[in-house]
């Protein structure tokens, strides 16, 4: 089968083409720069190069293809020019619906965050939840205008569109941005001070990459049309965390809790050398709250309705840190 794939040198999306193109598939990747490191290889892999913003690109790539995994998203909490978030994120989005339908495209996959769920108080989030918090930043207003596009295709417009919600994704695979969860457990075992927010009793969702990977496949031969799913995984505190990648590394990091207003220094700091150099900063005073609430995700839905798997955390743990001290040492 013809399967088409954007963001391709993304991380979930590097991992979901290769593991298409093993399983057999002809897997067409669309990218911006096919001399990029990143762009994933392997002989039933076709590359082509576009972007989702230019729907002309999409054409070619995308004819006799049956299925599309859309996962390209500008990913970050903040940007020069807050419109490429609405460009990308959402009319890249439409590029991409619109002309799955005019080339009666079978099913259309579409990679989403939990970061618009927004935090939990008391139980985790499901689908269904409204969001407690108003939305603050683009990055997470983007993707909600986009799963509402998809939606909206569906119900008016006859599009077989399956939304996954992912929380925060780690495990082997290539490092495409500087703040993820993989950055940290890596700077964890080579030794690094690690700072986690204060109180470290936080919950956040972690979700192993193959996890997800297989997800999205089990959405697109199960998932219902105009549904939502959360390809999570445990929910888990900052001290916990750091536990048990102490007990399966061996690593003696020191970990400090730190309070809001330093993190709010370090973003002023971030701020004023993007001000001086045109750095952006990985996150803003006005983003920091992110960190200092609990966002506990469910996967029931998933589980029940798509036999989603979700594999122990001590075990992606002793993968992700042996994949990484293999790297290191390579």
């Amino acid at each position: 089968m013809k399967i088409f794939i954007t963001g391709a040198t993304g991380y979930v999306g590097h991992a979901l083409a290769l593991r298409l193109a093993q399983n057999g598939d002809c897997v067409h990747v669309l990218v911006r720069d096919p001399s990029s490191p990143h762009v994933p290889k392997h002989e039933n892999i076709r590359v082509f190069t576009g972007d989702i913003t230019d729907r002309s690109t999409i054409i070619q790539p995308l004819t006799e293809c049956k299925q599309v995994f859309h996962t390209a998203a500008l990913v970050k909490l903040w940007a020069k020019d807050p419109s490429i978030f609405y460009k990308t994120n959402v009319e890249g989005t439409r590029n991409v619906l619109d002309e799955a339908l005019e080339q009666g495209v079978k099913k259309v996959v579409f990679t989403s965050s939990c970061g618009v769920l927004g935090p939990s108080i008391n139980v985790p989030m499901c689908e269904t939840d409204p969001r407690n918090t108003r939305i603050d930043n683009d990055y997470e207003f983007s993707k909600l205008l986009a799963e509402n596009l998809v939606k909206e295709y569906c119900q008016k417009k006859g599009l077989s569109g399956v939304i996954v919600s992912l929380s925060k994704v780690y495990g082997p695979g290539i490092e495409t941005h500087p703040f993820s969860v993989n950055r940290a457990i890596k700077n964890f075992i080579k030794g690094k001070i690690t700072f986690i927010p204060k109180p470290a009793s936080f919950l956040a969702n972690y979700c192993f990459i193959n996890d997800v990977v297989e997800g999205h496949l089990l959405a697109m031969q199960k998932g219902v049309g105009g549904e939502k799913y959360i390809l999570g995984g445990e929910n888990i505190s900052y001290t916990e965390l750091f536990q048990r990648l102490r007990s399966v590394s061996g690593a003696k990091a020191p970990v400090i809790p730190v309070p809001p207003f330093v993190f709010k220094c370090i973003a002023s700091l971030q701020w004023l050398q993007c001000k001086v150099s045109g750095k952006e900063p990985f996150f803003t005073a006005k983003g920091v709250h992110h960190f200092f609430c609990n966002k506990a995700l469910s996967s029931d839905k998933a589980i029940c309705e798509l036999g989603y798997h979700i594999t122990p955390l001590h075990t992606g743990l002793q993968q992700t840190t042996g994949f990484l001290k293999n790297i290191e040492h390579a």
